[in-house]
């Protein structure tokens, strides 16, 4: 009874054991949905932000805007494209390594831009412009060739499947159509007595009718006659048997 009581015991803190498991991996799931959204929702606000300001504020800080937006949308589109590469493609792993570290001097150029939004030395500012319009083209030139060179190659593997699909499809639909050969017409079979083409009698393609024996052997006496031997003018003649 003790034992079956322990089991029991055993299972129930199992359960519990497991059920705080999964509270806790649902919580974590949850939270990275909900950090996620969030995250994107603020990136979309900034970004709409950013491109009013563009149109809207003139000179410096309409330029900064127009920066700040190329950047953040060159990096963003990199990424993306990096990322569903790399599940289908391992050797993109090195680009997404290359790609972290061009990330780096992204978000230190968008940092340097953002606070520069709020510099009320104009002229300073008009100055500094000409650098950071240069390290902006830079860096989204760099985020640019990686993404195209990640695009490139995805269409070429995607080409290469496609002809070697449409070669085997090309294959199968010939076997498909196999009936559509002409094939050579069979000679009818020769007819029994008639001779074969190369001058030897062709065989016959039924048995033949089972002859009598009569037929074929010569026929046979029951009782054979004896022999008469030659007489010769030096033999005597037999003298006849006595009765007596």
């Amino acid at each position: 009874m003790e034992a079956v009581i322990a089991v029991f015991a055993l299972l129930f803190v199992l359960f519990l054991v497991l059920g705080a498991y999964a509270t806790v991996k649902v919580v974590g799931a949850t939270k990275r949905g909900v950090d996620r959204t969030i995250t994107q929702a603020r990136r979309t606000v900034e970004d709409h932000t950013l491109r009013a300001k563009s149109f809207v504020q003139p000179g410096a800080a309409g330029e900064l805007a127009q920066l700040r937006l190329k950047l953040r949308t060159s990096m963003r589109a990199t990424q993306d494209a990096l990322h569903a590469g790399a599940a289908e493609d391992a050797s993109l792993k090195e680009s997404l390594g290359l790609f972290e570290r061009l990330s780096a001097h992204g978000h230190e150029l968008d940092d340097e831009l953002k606070r520069l939004e709020a510099e009320p030395d104009r002229t300073t500012l008009a100055e500094r412009l000409p650098d950071l319009r240069e390290r902006t083209e830079r860096i989204a030139q760099a985020a640019d060739s990686l993404r195209w060179a990640a695009r490139d190659r995805a269409r070429r593997f995607a080409e290469d499947d496609l002809d070697s699909l449409s070669a085997q499809i090309d294959v199968e639909a010939g076997a498909l159509r196999h009936w559509t050969t002409e094939e050579p017409a069979s000679a009818p079979p020769p007819w029994p007595d008639a001779p074969a083409a190369d001058g030897e009698a062709s065989r016959q393609t039924w048995p033949e009718a089972p002859r009598s024996r009569t037929a074929e052997e010569p026929t046979r006496t029951a009782i054979t006659p004896p022999v008469r031997r030659p007489s010769y003018p030096w033999q005597k003649k037999p003298r006849p048997e006595s009765t007596t």
